[in-house]
């Protein structure tokens, strides 16, 4: 994984961090959540959340999702038009 995420969603407290991995087949992306939180004077985080956290952890999760899903897309649109000779202006 690469040192910093390539797409980060965040709402209120949640975080999702979309990673992307070089593989032999191509990129892969990874998501991690997280839940910020203030303790003295340090934001820390944590993998646990608690009931109302659980709303915002649903969306984050899945606009992390619709975010690979569409840079999956836009890739794949890319090397067709590469393959057809095309640019993809044409």
């Amino acid at each position: 994984m690469s040192s910093k995420p390539v797409h980060e969603i965040r709402l209120g407290s949640v975080k999702a961090a979309i990673w992307a991995n070089d593989t032999d087949s191509g990129v892969r992306h990874n998501v991690t959540v997280a839940r910020l939180y203030r303790e003295d004077d340090q934001w820390k985080t944590t993998s646990s959340f608690g009931r109302d956290d659980l709303p915002l952890l649903v969306k984050a999760v899945d606009q992390a999702h619709t975010w690979i899903f569409t840079e999956s897309q836009n890739g794949r649109s890319r090397t067709k038009g590469r393959a057809n000779g095309r640019s993809e202006d044409q």
